[in-house]
């Protein structure tokens, strides 16, 4: 099982007290899941394949995607080619667009 990384010690703390909650059926897996998605960091990363396939998913240009994802068309081109990674704002913005596409950031 993978080691779990946690956003702060004050999340880690509560995650645990949590999951011990759980353990003895005081609340049930979807509160776990809440407490997972607040306490845990996010594991995001995209390929530059991911990048491509997601950008043509949604028929846009790469001008037109860095666009909505407000960053120049030549980062865009940069991920795709591999020579940089998607990091910060834009990697969140790049899971919810493949979570829930363009239209949920514009």
């Amino acid at each position: 099982m993978p080691k779990k990384k946690y956003k702060s010690d004050v999340m880690h703390s509560v995650h645990e007290m949590m999951t011990g909650l759980h353990d003895r059926g005081a609340i049930d897996k979807t509160t776990m899941r809440e407490f997972d998605a607040m306490c845990l960091e996010q594991n995001l990363s995209f390929k530059p394949q991911d990048i491509i396939a997601l950008r043509e998913a949604e028929s846009v240009s790469q001008p037109v995607f860095a666009r909505y994802l407000n960053v120049s068309k030549n980062l865009v081109s940069e991920w795709e080619r591999g020579t940089k990674k998607p990091s910060g704002p834009s990697l969140r913005l790049l899971s919810l667009v493949k979570r829930k596409g363009l239209e949920a950031i514009v």
